[in-house]
């Protein structure tokens, strides 16, 4: 197998809650670090969402694996971002039989 072509600099970001003091809490994102990363679109959709239409990319992500627990390693609960553009992680897995890399399957324009 061919090693992907890691030319994307992705800074990986999480989301922080912290409360608010009257029983809520506010939300910001905050950067985890940076890798390189490899973005293949993978088609888009449009979707209702409360009465609009919503354009969503899909993006399959490859990335220098990193072990389990790990925070370098991405979770579906985070994001990707480069310059403006915000990538949504929904899944994470092995990209090749050797576990040098990961492949990360995430959308583009969600809510």
């Amino acid at each position: 197998m061919k090693a992907p072509n890691l030319n994307r600099n992705l800074a990986l970001e999480e989301l922080l809650r912290v409360p608010d003091g009257m029983g809520g809490f506010t939300e910001s994102w905050v950067s985890k670090g940076a890798l390189w990363a490899n973005l293949d679109a993978r088609g888009a959709a449009e979707r209702q969402v409360g009465g609009r239409t919503l354009s969503v990319s899909k993006f399959k992500i490859i990335t220098r694996a990193a072990p389990f627990g790990a925070d370098s390693r991405p979770r579906p609960d985070q994001r990707f971002r480069e310059g403006g553009r915000t990538f949504d992680i929904l899944a994470v897995g092995e990209y090749d039989e050797a576990g040098h890399y990961l492949e990360i399957w995430a959308e583009e324009g969600r809510l």
